[in-house]
């Protein structure tokens, strides 16, 4: 039974057995059909060696021309027009102070006060002084003319009023002296009243109520810094120009009639846009020698005391008319070494390189000065394609200029 069992159990297996063979060489032929069939299409879809890779394709377009004014462009520095330290000129215990720091104060404004009860007392002598002065000086004058009255009847002598006049002089000068008593005693007690000498910002109080602070009228001797006054409105930008620049102005500048070469726009360190206006009104007389550069500076308004001196700011000035100008987009430009150069496509669609000089960005395009001409097809979008001398396909594009406040 079980012999039986063993021999049809392998009669079984025997009989699979070239059925999985056959189905394994199916799969295998199978593949090696469909891997040949691949390669073939494969490298029936590879170019051959002879074909060209086609022409990149570049964005053209010839440069934006619009009328523009030249211009030149500065960084400089607000200063304050008038700047003060606020010293005493009187000696004496500090009683008040009239201000908060930083306060805008008033020309006239009171400030600070001096303990002034030294300098009334001073002046009280003084005005006793003058009162006794005063009193000689009239009994001086009416002896005098007593003594001139009995010379003329013959009842006196030219000794007595000879003595008479000199007591009358002596009397006067006193009066006189004691009259620059007064006076001085009365400059020392008004200036325990320190007062604004103008309008603007003032800064930190530097000594507390009840110090005793120094004074000179003259500055002969140490004085105590109360504290530290700046106009604001207006202010002064101060900035430097460099010898070309300077030559540039002065040349572009003799050709106007009118107040064009002396207004400057101006824009804070986080403005974009030049808003601000002012009026150029000095030029100094020398170059430095050591920087080679001409110091200028210009005078601005500002009402609302948001410039504060010491802050950065451009400045840009206008020295021509407008004129017709050629623009291009500043990403167009390219450096080579020390020069700039532009992208252009000759009518074959050769890559033509072509140098050119800058100036500033207007409307965000940048100026080209000379290099360029009006016909010239100036490649502005893929620039990474385009080889100098190789060929490329030009399709049109348009640039367009930004509003800025070029006035």
């Amino acid at each position: 039974m079980n012999d039986a069992s063993s021999r049809a159990d392998a009669g079984v297996q025997s009989s699979y057995r070239p059925k999985v063979k056959t189905l394994a060489g199916m799969a295998i032929a199978a593949l090696i059909v469909g891997g040949g069939l691949w390669s073939a299409s494969n490298l029936s879809a590879k170019p051959s060696a002879g074909t060209a890779a086609p022409p990149p394709d570049v964005a053209v377009s010839a440069p934006l021309q619009r009328d523009l004014d030249n211009r030149m462009e500065f960084e400089g520095q607000f200063s304050a027009l008038n700047q003060v330290e606020l010293r005493a000129q009187v000696g004496g215990v500090l009683t008040e102070i009239r201000f908060k720091d930083g306060d805008i104060v008033r020309k006239g404004q009171l400030l600070f006060v001096i303990d002034p009860v030294p300098y009334a007392i001073k002046l009280s002598e003084a005005s006793a002084g003058l009162e006794s002065a005063t009193a000689r000086l009239e009994l001086a004058n009416q002896e005098l003319e007593r003594a001139q009255t009995l010379k003329r009847t013959d009842a006196g002598s030219e000794q007595n009023v000879e003595q008479r006049t000199a007591e009358q002089r002596a009397a006067q000068a006193a009066a006189d002296d004691a009259l620059a008593q007064v006076r001085d005693a009365r400059f020392d007690l008004d200036r325990c009243r320190i007062t604004a000498p103008f309008t603007g910002r003032i800064g930190a109080h530097l000594v507390s109520t009840g110090n005793l602070v120094a004074g000179s009228r003259a500055a002969s001797s140490p004085t105590t810094l109360l504290a530290a006054l700046v106009s604001i409105d207006p202010i002064y930008l101060n900035f430097d120009m460099s010898e070309a620049d300077y030559q540039a102005f002065l040349r572009s500048r003799a050709q106007q009639k009118g107040p064009l070469a002396d207004k400057v726009q101006i824009a804070l360190g986080d403005e974009k846009d030049f808003h601000r206006e002012g009026r150029l009104d000095f030029l100094d007389n020398a170059l430095d020698r050591s920087s080679g550069v001409i110091h200028a500076r210009a005078t601005m308004s500002n009402p609302d005391t948001t410039l504060t001196p010491g802050e950065f700011a451009r400045v840009r000035l206008a020295v021509s008319a407008p004129a017709p100008t050629l623009l291009v987009p500043d990403a167009a430009v390219l450096a080579d070494q020390s020069t700039h150069i532009v992208l252009t496509v000759k009518p074959d669609g050769t890559v033509a390189p072509k140098p050119v000089q800058l100036g500033d960005l207007r409307g965000g395009l940048r100026v080209i000065r000379s290099g360029l001409t009006a016909n010239d097809r100036v490649i502005i979008d893929g620039l990474p394609y385009a080889d100098p001398g190789a060929k490329v396909h030009a399709h049109p594009a348009v640039i367009r200029f930004a509003a800025d406040n070029q006035g």
